[in-house]
């Protein structure tokens, strides 16, 4: 132990060598935002220890790599563009040995064919209908489960409803509808529209290729052909133009921030 008798005031005790030893100082730790640390170079800023600390970021949401995303998103699409070519020839391949399974089409008007309007797009009457629904179908697919599984479902579900409703209700008494034909044209009226709704240059880029290389689709939404189900056609794209305006899974990252941002200055306003 070394004498501190003849230690100037301020000082610290001992004289080692050792750096930060034998500094001056006021009081330890009176002034902390403005105390020097006592080993190495000063901080570029002084450390103030009431300030607010810097949240960590959550386990499990760091930022992402773009490059990484963009991998995952292709796998997404390429898994619901082959998840719906697989369940539709696996259903023609057991229609084929069940012809009976044709009968789960919707049947308008017939309050028994109501669940059908899950059954109705898996169905199709011969090769040649489900080989025009595999290709462009595959397409649309990917392009919707390129944003993800919770855009996919939801784009899904609300034109399968409102196409598979729309159809029991105007199709004809005593008519069978089945294909995925009003499903392929609920996917394409999402694509086309989705843009315009959430604000996305490039899906409303998108929307115009798709728009302009299909349009000779939109003859399909209109009577006239025999055994083609325009109810179908014009209610499943319906609901896909819902879906675009409705649902907002799909929406950019920048148009999320600048809602969650209106949302707290509407909240700060109110509180």
């Amino acid at each position: 132990m070394t004498n501190n008798q003849n230690t100037p005031p301020g000082w610290g005790y001992g004289q080692t060598g050792q750096p930060g030893y034998g500094k001056p100082f006021q009081r330890p730790f009176s002034h902390p935002e403005t105390q020097q640390p006592a080993f190495g170079q000063p901080y570029a800023q002084p450390h103030n220890p009431y300030a607010n600390p810097q949240p960590a970021q959550p386990y499990g949401q760091q930022p992402v790599p773009r490059r990484t995303k963009r991998k995952q998103q292709r796998n997404s699409g390429l898994r619901f563009a082959g998840g719906f070519l697989a369940v539709i020839w696996v259903v023609f391949v057991l229609e084929m040995i069940f012809p009976w399974l044709q009968g789960f089409g919707i049947h308008p008007l017939d309050i028994y064919s109501l669940p059908m309007i899950f059954t109705s797009p898996l169905l199709h009457a011969n090769l040649e209908h489900i080989i025009s629904n595999s290709l462009t179908g595959a397409l649309f697919a990917y392009l919707i489960g390129y944003s993800g599984k919770r855009v996919f479902w939801e784009v899904t579900a609300f034109t399968v409803l409102i196409g598979g409703l729309g159809t029991w209700v105007f199709g004809g008494i005593g008519t069978n509808h089945i294909g995925a034909s009003g499903l392929v044209y609920g996917w394409l009226a999402y694509l086309i529209v989705r843009g315009f709704f959430n604000r996305s240059v490039g899906q409303i880029i998108t929307g115009i290729v798709l728009g302009f290389f299909y349009s000779g689709l939109i003859w399909g939404v209109l009577p006239g052909t025999e055994g083609v189900s325009w109810q179908a056609h014009l209610f499943g794209a319906i609901g896909g133009v819902v879906a675009g305006m409705v649902i907002t899974s799909d929406d950019p990252p920048q148009l999320v921030a600048k809602r969650e941002a209106k949302a707290l200055e509407k909240a700060r306003r109110q509180g």
